[in-house]
Parts: structure tokens; C-alpha cells; sequence
């Protein structure tokens, strides 16, 4: 498990922008509210995987007090230029990852939240974050997972079934680059898909469940292959 887990902090050391589909405010504002909806209130935040705030400065006005998470270096050099550049006065930043985040955290949320993070994370892991989690949600407190890729839609996604110029050839021609960078991925050590992993909404439900929660999971407004986990205490 170790072995995965080296991969992607590898290949996130130089990284200083998040993985959203578009980089300009106008997106961000946009699907900042969308998350804000499904967040639904609360007073303290945790952002785990912040990346470089592109959505923290944005929830920040709704807050009062937020904490951002990320074990890249280099996101959080970003999001802390983005931070003062935005004027947020309430927003700490720490560097950390699904396991040494609980280590020294001795305080309580009433959100906490990851967007785009959950899928490099295994099952075992994810289970792991959501009891560590639990233990610093205040009481009311949501677990809000954001797009997490569908293990049902993703992979039709990439053939380029849901594209509008879609054909056989096409999409023939997409799985064949897939496969390729596929093997290259493998011979290089590399992550096999930068996006992560597709989960199984019904196994995150398992859970969740299992830690005492009750799950909803909505489809993302701006990614069509990925969905939203809503956590609250059953």
C-alpha cells in the first residue's frame, strides 16, 4: 500500500494547480457555489487536499474559521500567495497527509470536506479517513466528499462516449491510447490514470455507514463522470 502512496506524492511534489476543468475565476466562483450548496452551512471548515485554494478563498466568506490540508509543498506555497492575494484573514494552512493530518489536530469542525483528493486514496484508506475524520466532527458536522470518479462512468468517459463528435473510430482510437498509457505508466512506475481511481458509489455508502453515517451521493454539475459523497450521523 505504501508503494501507491509514494507514487502520487511523487508526482503532486511540483504540482501548483488543482485538476479543475477550468482555471478562471469565473469556473471557480461557479463551482465553489455548487460545493457551498451541498455544504450547507456550518461555521468551521476542513479542507482536506486544498491544493492551491482555488475553492478555499472562495468558501472562506461563508466561514469563520478554515484550515487547509495538502502534503504538497509546493500547492501550499501557491495557495498561500492566493490566500493573501484574496485578503482571507481566516484561513491556517498545514502540511500533511490522510495519516499525519490526526496526528496532532485537537480541533473539532462542523464540515469537513475534500474535493477531487478521495480517489487517490484506497477503500482502506478511505475508511481510515472517514473514522479518523469522525473524531473531529463536531456534533450536526457533515463529511462532504467531492468528485469522486464513478467507477460506472469513467471509463466511458475516456473512450469519449459522452463527447458530442463521439464515433467508433473515435472512440476505438481512445481506448487504444489508453492502453498505451497504460503500459508506458506500468514501465515507468508512474500513476496509471493522473485522475486516480474510480470508486463505487455504493461501496463509499458501505463506509460511511459502517462509521455511523448516513450517505447521499448527487451527481457533480461540472464533471459528468463524478459525484458528490453527503455525509451526516445517522
Amino acid at each position: 500500500m505504501s508503494k501507491p502512496r509514494n507514487v502520487w506524492k511523487e508526482f503532486f511534489t511540483d504540482k501548483k494547480h488543482g485538476g479543475h476543468r477550468c482555471s478562471s475565476e469565473g469556473f471557480l466562483a461557479m463551482e465553489a457555489r455548487e460545493k457551498l450548496y451541498h455544504l450547507d452551512g456550518g461555521s468551521t471548515l476542513l479542507d482536506f487536499g486544498c491544493g492551491a485554494a482555488e475553492l478555499l478563498t472562495y468558501y472562506a466568506p461563508k466561514y469563520e474559521q478554515l484550515l487547509g490540508v495538502d502534503f504538497s509543498q509546493s500547492m501550499l506555497e501557491e495557495a498561500g500567495k492566493r490566500i493573501e492575494r484574496k485578503k482571507c484573514q481566516n484561513i491556517d494552512l498545514i502540511l500533511a497527509d490522510h495519516e499525519t493530518l490526526w496526528e496532532n489536530l485537537d480541533t473539532s469542525f462542523d464540515r469537513i470536506t475534500a474535493a477531487g483528493v478521495i480517489q487517490y486514496l484506497t477503500f482502506q484508506e478511505i475508511d481510515d479517513f472517514i473514522a479518523n475524520a469522525s473524531k473531529h466532527l463536531n456534533k450536526g458536522g457533515k463529511i462532504v466528499l467531492f468528485d469522486l470518479l464513478d467507477s460506472r462512468l469513467y471509463p466511458l468517459w475516456k473512450t469519449g462516449l459522452f463527447s458530442q463528435n463521439a464515433s467508433c473510430l473515435s472512440i476505438l482510437r481512445k481506448i487504444g491510447f489508453e492502453f498505451r498509457t497504460i503500459i508506458s505508466a506500468s514501465l515507468k512506475n508512474h500513476p496509471k490514470d493522473i485522475l486516480g481511481s474510480a470508486h463505487n458509489p455504493y461501496k463509499v455508502e458501505e463506509i460511511a455507514n459502517k462509521h455511523g453515517f448516513k450517505m447521499i451521493y448527487v451527481r457533480s454539475m461540472y464533471y459528468e463522470y463524478k459525484y458528490h459523497a453527503i455525509m451526516s450521523r445517522a
